[in-house]
């Protein structure tokens, strides 16, 4: 290891002795400007020394030179445990969290490529006419005019404008216009004189327009100027209409204009910045107020299972001796109309299902029971009917574009606002760079087309090019949220930045980690420093710098055990990562594979981008699903499978994807379960002690202790979620919340219980000479020790060990049972569902375990230990299907799927469907090389 003390701090970030979490007072010179790889097994102590320690005293530096306000409250914020640190940049941390939950962020607005292509329509949008075709716009005198003279010459014309009818009387109006000078009008189309007609009854219902002028056309200045005032005129008395009547031999032309910004009788907006916001009132779709989803009857919770037919009770909302009379009203009457009552709902032909609806004169369809439920839901058994079978539908006035209808009628290149949102990113970044303009627009959209060809070219760069900038930042996953937030990073092109990556790769295929890398490369070379923390091995041969923290998790972790290059980790005989990378030592393919006969099978797939595709799910097995980054497995799996069969076997969950139907032997499972990255918990007080329940034998176990039961403390008493044993002043927080004016709270730590979160009365009672905190302090894989040091444990003392056991198995022995849950990365709270699962043992009730990206955060060492959990799991009875694609988890399974070839529009097609031995014969699939090595070594 090299001396720290000896480096440069202009050419190295210098850290020395960092204590914070489990880093065993580590120093270590990172290279500026240059692509790091910080990488270790889970719980080695990466993210303790890149964002605990590097990125918060980056933070803590900048909120120094904030306002005063800001900085009465320094004093308090902690700083990271730490000799000293030399040479930090401004430090910019994007992290694998979903960073919003609003309904409103977009791909489009929170890439602020949005925000430039409603200036582009704003400055150079063409508003086309539906009705026509044509080019709206206002009329101006010089447009009438250029029209005139481009009659042949001596062609008489006449200069006409509509009489804007006033309040008074006709007559009156026509004497006014006599005096203005003004002698004939056009009534019904013929010439009139004023004075002549004006003492004639007149009828109302016709038209009268007002001859402005009379000529003959010449191509000479007078004729020209006379003409030009004549325009005016027209325009002035008509309020803006004026019309050109020309008489070329035996034919009559008539040419309206308007000052006003209409065409085929309809007056349009005009395209401003904001008619283009769905965040804004006047942009908005005004039905769903810019959500681009309303609140409806969703078909799917209707008709549960469309396997069923009507006779077998498919509809759902018409069970129950109350409501099937609506049901037998259609089935005594079926015959009348030859409606076929034994068919499948999925097998019922459009126009069949269109009539179950909206009903005839024979039976009432399903519109007419909901509104008679609204009618009746001011009973509350009719509005728990009703939102029983409400969801959240596509608004169907702006089909989810969440912008007004009009707004699509202004078009550039053809394309209106709404076509480019909805294109997949790499198409619109196609037609942005090859967009024709005339010499006027090129120059206005010069530099916003810049600005969005960048920040599509990022985007696709970092293999999101299958993504729309219509689709919502809250349903991406951790690793698209990332990498987003890397594009837009690129984006504003900071230079002498500190970028810190948290495992950036997650989510995407091994075919695009090179795409990522020269992405990675490219931050680099505009003169950032790079850090990224990452087990993907493409990453970590790309590094300029490896940083091994190890050798092992949590207090066997923390300490740098390799810094260098890539070359020389491969020749560091004694290191783990280094051992796997040379395939040293390998995770092992299993004896043999899994044989299944019960499956289940979902038809006619089309949610997205998914081709109408049939996909079987083994049973009992460990099935995978990978395929390239938007080719269609979350759609497959978490938008139709899970909801599908969620609905069910109990709860309602999401919206369904369209798929036809379901079937195979979906009732041999008694349940299904999503296992994601979402957090085990929405509150900090949440955490893998609490989550697995062995935190209820912890404080039965301190309560039954004997200064405890001698002051009467229940186990209620050594809970931070209930008044009693808990410090009142941070509520059992262990932080007080600070709130900050335009910026974000900040956490501090508790003065009165120094981060303990009990009262002092209730630490004094301690098990084997802990304490309740200092329990809640503890690693899992020390309190395992820690509770079996007596070879007599109690029942109790068992309940707790067999729980923290699961933790263990699953890879999470480095976590604190007392960690909060909004410390835990998505991959973490993961693993510890799985371990809650684990715990419980083997059950009567064989379920289905639905796993996406189960490998996010592990090391090599991690996976394997995370398989051997998987085996677990089906061995107790259950099915596993995975989203992933990890070679090593991929060469493991029972059977795969591979979706593909692409992503986006050229994806949504099963390429393979077989073992991982047959998948490498595939020539299509993008995956079978990079399982090649794995499976042939």
């Amino acid at each position: 290891m090299r001396d720290i003390t000896q480096a440069d701090p202009k050419k190295y970030i210098i850290i020395k002795g960092a204590k914070v979490h489990n880093l065993n007072n580590l120093s270590v010179a990172i290279p500026r400007n240059k692509l790091v790889v910080i990488t270790g097994v889970s719980g080695s102590g990466k993210s303790s020394l890149a964002f605990d320690t590097l990125y918060a005293e980056g933070q803590r530096r900048y909120v120094g030179s904030l306002s005063s306000y800001a900085r009465q409250f320094l004093g308090r914020i902690s700083k990271p445990e730490v000799e000293y640190i030399k040479g930090i940049a401004p430090a910019i941390a994007i992290e694998q969290k979903v960073n919003t939950k609003n309904p409103r962020s977009t791909v489009g607005t929170s890439t602020e490529i949005y925000e430039y292509i409603k200036l582009l329509y704003a400055r150079i949008g063409k508003t086309i006419s539906p009705i026509s075709g044509e080019e709206v716009k206002r009329d101006s005198v010089t447009d009438v005019v250029d029209y005139i003279l481009n009659i042949a010459e001596n062609t008489k014309a006449m200069i006409v404008c509509p009489l804007a009818i006033k309040n008074r009387e006709i007559k009156k109006q026509l004497s006014v216009l006599l005096q203005q000078g003004f002698s004939r009008v056009l009534i019904d189309g013929k010439t009139e004189r004023i004075d002549t007609i004006i003492n004639t009854h007149h009828d109302k219902e016709k038209e009268i327009k007002i001859i402005i002028d009379r000529i003959v056309i010449k191509k000479d200045s007078d004729t020209e100027s006379r003409i030009g005032d004549s325009v005016q005129t027209a325009f002035y008395e008509g309020k803006d209409y004026c019309e050109i009547i020309s008489f070329e031999g035996e034919e009559t032309i008539s040419k309206k204009f308007s000052a006003h910004f209409e065409k085929d009788q309809i007056k349009f907006e005009e395209p401003s910045v904001n008619f283009f916001s769905f965040n804004n009132p006047y942009g908005a779709c005004k039905k769903c107020e810019g959500y681009g989803s309303v609140v409806g009857i969703d078909e799917n919770l209707v008709i549960p299972d469309k396997n069923k037919s009507i006779y077998e009770g498919a509809v759902a909302c018409w069970r129950g001796e109350k409501m099937s009379k609506w049901k037998d009203l259609l089935i005594m009457n079926a015959m009348e109309f030859d409606f076929p009552i034994h068919r499948p709902y999925y097998d019922l032909s459009e126009q069949e299902r269109d009539t179950l609806w909206k009903g005839n004169k024979y039976f009432n369809g399903l519109d007419d029971f909901f509104k008679h439920l609204e009618a009746k839901s001011y009973k509350i058994q009719y509005r728990v009917m009703l939102s029983r079978y409400r969801g959240k539908t596509t608004c169907p006035a702006c089909k989810g574009t969440r912008l007004r209808k009009d707004a699509s009628f202004v078009k550039i290149n053809n394309k209106s606002i709404t076509d480019i949102i909805l294109m997949p990113v790499k198409e619109s970044y196609q037609f942005f760079k090859k967009i024709a303009l005339n010499e006027h627009d090129k120059e206005i959209a010069k530099r916003l087309l810049k600005e969005i060809t960048n920040r599509l070219e990022f985007l696709t760069e970092v293999g999101l090019g299958y993504l729309t900038l219509n689709r919502l930042s809250s349903s991406l996953s951790g690793g698209e949220s990332q990498r987003i937030n890397l594009a837009t990073s690129l984006g504003s092109n900071l230079v002498g930045s500190m970028y810190i990556l948290d495992e950036p790769s997650i989510g995407l295929h091994p075919r695009d980690t090179y795409r990522l890398v020269k992405v990675l490369e490219k931050l680099r070379d505009l003169g950032n420093t790079v850090i990224v923390v990452e087990h993907e091995e493409e990453v970590i041969k790309a590094a300029d710098e490896i940083i091994d923290i190890g050798p092992f998790a949590g207090t066997h972790g923390g300490n740098l055990v390799f810094q260098g290059t890539f070359d020389e980790l491969k020749n560091d005989t004694e290191n783990l990562t280094a051992k796997y990378l040379t395939k040293q030592i390998e995770i092992p393919l299993p004896e043999k594979r899994r044989r299944w006969n019960d499956f289940i099978e979902i038809k006619g797939c089309s949610e997205n981008n998914l081709k109408n595709i049939d996909v079987k799910f083994p049973l009992n097995t460990m099935t995978l699903v990978t395929g390239v980054s938007g080719s269609g497995k979350t759609s497959l799996v978490k938008k139709i499978l899970y909801p599908a069969l969620k609905k069910i076997h109990g709860g309602y969950g999401e919206k369904t994807g369209k798929f036809d139907r379901l079937c195979g032997e979906y009732e041999k499972i008694a349940f299904v379960e999503m296992i994601d990255q979402n957090p085990i918990g929405k509150s900090s007080r949440s955490n893998p002690v609490t989550y697995i329940k062995a935190f209820d034998d912890i404080r039965e176990l301190f309560a039954v202790q004997s200064l405890a039961k001698l002051r009467g403390y229940k186990p209620g008493f050594f809970s931070f979620n209930v008044p009693g044993g808990r410090c009142e002043e941070c509520q059992g927080e262990g932080v007080v919340k600070i709130e900050m004016q335009f910026m974000a709270d900040i956490y501090l730590t508790c003065e009165e219980c120094n981060g303990k979160r009990f009262k002092e009365e209730v630490l004094e009672v301690e098990y084997k000479g802990k304490n309740i905190a200092d329990v809640l302090e503890m690693t899992i894989s020390d309190a395992i020790l820690f509770f079996s040091k007596e070879k007599t444990a109690a029942t109790r003392e068992k309940r707790i060990l067999q729980k923290l056991q699961s933790l263990e198995d699953v890879g999470m022995g480095y976590v604190k049972l007392g960690q909060s849950a909004n410390t835990l990365s998505g991959g973490e709270a993961q693993r510890i569902k799985l371990a809650f699962f684990l715990s419980k043992g083997n059950t009567s009730k064989q379920g289905l375990f639905i796993f996406d990206e189960p490998t996010t955060g592990l090391h090599f060492h991690d996976i394997n230990k995370l398989l051997k959990s998987f085996n677990s799991l089906i061995s107790l009875g259950h099915s596993i299907i995975i989203i992933e694609h990890n070679p090593e988890v991929i060469k493991s399974a029972d059977w795969i799927i591979d979706i593909g070839p692409n992503g986006g529009d050229e994806g949504g097609d099963i390429i393979f469907e077989g073992t991982p031995e047959d998948l490498l014969h595939n020539k299509n699939s993008f995956t079978a090389p990079f399982i090649k090595e794995k499976i042939n070594n």
